[in-house]
């Protein structure tokens, strides 16, 4: 048996009582991390030390004993200090020579990432939670929600609070019901096509609602900055950024359960998302060319969710007692999976590939998949051009054969 951890999140069921109880109570966590992170920072700049989670919590108990900082008081302790526990956390990841993005933390801004950890003292009842100083709260239940719960995470997006309820959860994890390899490759015009020939069209979310963000946009520009009318609007663009986010996530866990229930193992190419989709501005002294053309390139990269769908199959095929494997991207879209031969040429447009050596045509994508696959199972990079000195071998290959690395 092993341990996993799941969130299940669900839609609270609100009233405006509430809505002031979770607004005033978020409002305090954020206050008692930009006041704990401004002292840091400023201790940070006078070459000292800075206070760890133990010399916060201190401070927290002066605050909260003092006229000016009372109303701290009104929040629940848990709640306080697993926000000084998360600034810790950031303060450490920043300083980890391990992390590759490492950055100092940020100040949390009203209505930006508003969240609530209930770490203890919840209990849940069907369709209702109960939170400390806050009372039961309902919420739409979609399914049962299975293990022993750890802790609660309230968030509100685009004007709604969600709670997610992370429980621990005995699983027993044997050999895949699958034998089944595949390779993936990830694509724009097809978010992904299979070794087997299979294509998946993607949802595009945001190009399809591209016309009607701008548009909203549009309005908002037209209004005064903070007026009623223009917080009324911004709150419509932060539901239409919602209803983005949610059609692409909803596709993509869709997704990448299939997959995981069906295929054993899956190889898939380790691509530099970030890299990928950087900016062509450049800089005063060498600025960059086709700026346009790449800024929408980069959308359309983004629109995709490449790296949470691969994020997604690596714990949904380890639950299932699979694996996801990256190989090395390179020469897998040039390289012919029947005879192997590497040609830029071979790559008609897009979606068509033609070998000019063995004169196999396929779908460009469908190529690249095979070619992933050929990669993972050999532990061999598509690097160079072996014809010559393997025609014998390549020619047993075009007879039907396992595909050449």
């Amino acid at each position: 048996m092993s341990k996993i951890r799941k969130a299940y999140k669900v839609r609270l069921k609100t009233n405006d009582e509430l809505e002031r109880k979770l607004v005033r109570i978020s409002g305090s966590t954020r206050f008692l991390w930009n006041k704990s992170l401004a002292m840091n920072l400023e201790r940070l700049e006078r070459d000292q030390g800075i206070l760890w989670y133990n010399e916060l919590a201190f401070w927290m108990k002066v605050w909260k004993g003092s006229e000016e900082y009372g109303f701290l008081g009104e929040c629940p302790s848990q709640i306080l200090q697993q926000k000084l526990m998360d600034l810790e956390r950031a303060f450490r990841d920043c300083f980890d020579r391990k992390q590759p993005l490492k950055r100092l933390p940020v100040f949390k801004k009203k209505g930006m990432a508003d969240s609530i950890r209930f770490p203890q003292g919840f209990k849940i009842d069907n369709r209702r939670i109960f939170l400390p100083k806050i009372g039961w709260v309902g919420f739409y239940k979609s399914r049962e929600i299975l293990g022993k719960v750890k802790n609660i995470t309230l968030t509100r997006r685009a004007g709604r609070w969600y709670a997610s309820i992370q429980t621990e959860q005995d699983i027993e994890i044997g050999k895949h019901p699958s034998d089944s390899v595949i390779g993936i490759d990830a694509g724009i015009k097809c978010f992904a096509a299979f070794s087997d020939g299979t294509l998946v069209e993607g949802v595009n979310s945001f190009r399809r609602h591209e016309q009607a963000l701008a548009r909203e946009q549009h309005r908002l520009a037209r209004k005064q900055k903070g007026s009623e009318n223009w917080n009324r609007q911004k709150r419509k663009i932060a539901r239409l950024h919602h209803r983005i986010a949610n059609v692409r996530g909803d596709f993509l866990h869709k997704l990448s359960t299939e997959v995981s229930k069906n295929q054993a193992r899956v190889y898939v190419e380790n691509l530099n998302i970030r890299g990928m989709s950087g900016s062509a501005r450049g800089t005063e002294e060498e600025p960059g060319s086709n700026i346009k053309a790449k800024a929408g390139l980069n959308k359309s990269i983004l629109d995709q969710g490449w790296f949470e769908f691969r994020r997604q199959l690596v714990y949904k095929l380890a639950w299932q007692g699979g694996s996801l494997e990256e190989v090395d991207a390179r020469n897998t879209s040039l390289r012919c999976s029947c005879c192997g031969h590497i040609e830029k040429r071979n790559r008609k447009s897009q979606a068509e590939f033609v070998c000019l050596s063995c004169g196999k045509e396929q779908h460009a994508d469908v190529n690249a998949a095979i070619n992933i696959l050929t990669v993972g199972q050999t532990g061999m990079a598509c690097g160079s051009n072996r014809n010559s000195g393997r025609k014998q071998e390549l020619a047993r290959n075009r007879e039907g054969v396992l595909p050449v690395a």
